[in-house]
This record gives structure tokens, sequence and C-alpha cells, in this order.
């Protein structure tokens, strides 16, 4: 996504700008929503670029304290719709509400953090330097050695931020982003670049921030992250919202399950290709690995074909399959 952090804020040296733009990029107030006010809001959203239609009827309400991952393969609106929760484009049609104001006016009150994906960094300060210009904008600033240590970045504030590595630069970003207590934290890729200590580290605290009734918004590619951190999973397909849930009523809703097992001698893929209710399978050597829509069903049939497998097991989806089968399933159905 081509927009920075702090939106286009921390771009210049010009002080002045600098803080009536940075206002957009800094996380502040504690204060919660009512509880009758949804945290954003979208009803009935559509955002087109031309012919394409990036966002398409969206509606949906996001909740105190909800820690909500949104998936998508490319293409399918994700980053048009944080840009839309953050006022950086405008819907077509629709609304969009945050803490029950329009979006630019929640990010100017300072409610909103954001951690986007790619942009400039002011280059010619020290990390140090940069983590304090976000902490002295804060209403309700944390300590910035508190910041600089949560982000992982400790031993390199005293660093040029035009120095530092992809991964450096995240954990900067991630800093700016958590400068300050807010109320909704909103997240494009953050741990890309990230290794797995800093990964693990970056989750933990966004686990704090959740416990103590914050929102957070994440768009991942890391399934494997949205499947232990989320308590919710937005599914977007084309613009549209295909999938809302848990992620084990995600996996559910994909409809399939895991067969594995074994079989002897060389194996002849033509009579298991025609099992039915198959909706795919990987030969490796003697281990077979199939999905299908009633296992049940396959299973019997796969008895029928006068084979005899071992290690049979029968299994449910992980988050990665059923994300494929569904968004799958829904391209099948559009051609």
């Amino acid at each position: 996504m081509p927009h920075d952090i702090c939106h286009p804020a921390l771009r210049t040296a010009d002080t002045a700008g600098h803080r009536a733009r940075a206002a957009t990029m800094v996380p502040m107030t504690t204060t919660a929503a009512p509880a009758t006010t949804p945290v954003v809001g979208f009803d009935q959203v559509s955002k087109s670029y031309g012919n394409v239609r990036a966002v398409d009827g969206l509606t949906l309400d996001l909740h105190p304290g909800e820690t909500v991952a949104l998936l998508g393969p490319n293409g399918a609106g994700k980053s048009t719709t944080l840009d839309l929760l953050l006022g950086l484009k405008h819907p077509d049609t629709g609304a969009v509400r945050v803490f029950g104001a329009g979006p630019r006016e929640a990010i100017v009150g300072g409610r909103v953090g954001a951690m986007l994906q790619s942009g400039g960094l002011m280059d010619e300060v020290t990390v140090g330097e940069l983590v304090k210009l976000a902490s002295d904008l804060h209403p309700k600033p944390y300590k910035v050695s508190d910041v600089l240590a949560r982000a992982g970045i400790s031993q390199i504030a005293d660093r040029k931020v035009n120095k530092l590595s992809g991964g450096q630069e995240q954990r900067v970003r991630f800093a700016l982003a958590t400068a300050g207590a807010n109320d909704l934290i909103v997240l494009d890729e953050p741990t890309t670049g990230m290794d797995v200590s800093a990964r693990q580290a970056f989750w933990a605290t966004m686990r704090e921030q959740a416990d103590q009734g914050r929102t957070v918004l994440f768009a991942t590619h890391y399934l494997e992250e949205a499947d232990a951190i989320a308590d919710r999973v937005l599914v977007l397909h084309r613009g549209r919202l295909l999938a809302d849930g848990t992620a084990a009523e995600i996996k559910a809703k994909a409809g399939a399950r895991r067969i594995a097992f074994d079989l002897e001698g060389p194996i002849d893929e033509d009579p298991l290709r025609a099992l039915p209710f198959l909706t795919s399978i990987d030969v490796s050597g003697h281990t077979v690995r199939i999905q299908s829509s009633d296992a049940d069903a396959t299973v019997h049939a796969l008895y029928g074909l006068g084979l005899y497998p071992r290690n049979l097991e029968v299994a449910g989806l992980g988050l990665e399959q059923a994300f494929v089968a569904i968004t799958a399933a829904e391209e099948a159905k559009s051609q």
C-alpha cells in the first residue's frame, strides 16, 4: 500500500506542516467508544477505480476489544478498505464511520493509530528522534524508552533511519503506531520483513492492546498469524465480504476435510482422481493427500476401489486451506 504510516505527515521537515499532518498518524487517547457505538462501521460502501470495483457494497461493524484479521487474495480490496477506514480515500457510495464520526474526525481527534505497509519515513533523523516526535504529539504518550523496547529497537535508537533494514523499518513503523494510547490500531501487513522473534514480540504486544479494550484490525498474508491471533476473520473477494466469523467458523464454512493415507506399490492416480466429492489431490511418494467436500463418501469409495490405505487420517482444513477453498469456489462461480 503506497502510503506512509503518518499518511504524508513525516515526509517533510516543515515543523508546522508536520504537526498538522502528523495528527493523522498518531494513535492517541484511551477514551473508549460507547458500548452501543461500533468502533468501525461500513454501510454499503463501494469504491471504484475506473471500471474496477475495488470495494463492492461492503457492510460490517467492528467492536471494542476485537482482534480482526482481514484476508483476501491480491486485488480483493483489502488496501482500499483500509484506505477508506483511514480517510485516505472517500467512498463512491455508502458511509464509513469510525467511533460514530467520519474517519478524518476520528483520526484528527486522536483515536486511531496506523501502521501501513510501505511509505517513506524521515530518513535524516535517528530512530529515537523519530519515535520521540511521535510520542510528543500524543496527548497520552508512552515513555519513549518503553516504546522503543516494546518494538525491539532500543539498540538502534541512535541509528539514522536511512541506515535501517526493511525489517527494522517495519519495527519503527510499529513503534510510531503505538507511541501513545489509542482505541483503534490499523495494521497493513505489519510483520512483513520481521524475523520470527520480532513477529512473536509484535503479536504479544497486540494481544496486550486488545486485552486493554482496544480494537486491532490487521491485513496479512500470513494466515497462520490470523489463525493464532484473530478472534474474528474477514475474507474479502473482489471487494465483497465473502466470509465473517471466527477462524473455526471460516474453516467449517469451507465444508471440506483433509484425507491422508499411504498406499503400497506404484500409485495409479486416475482412479483416485475419480473419487466422489474430491476437490484436490496430491501424491508424494507413497502418501496421498486429498480434500473432499464429503469425507465419509470419499473414504467409502476409496475402499470400494479395492485399495487398502494405511495410516488413514481425516481432519478438518487449516485456515489457509479453508481460505483457498472458499475463494476458489467463489472464483468458479464468477466464471
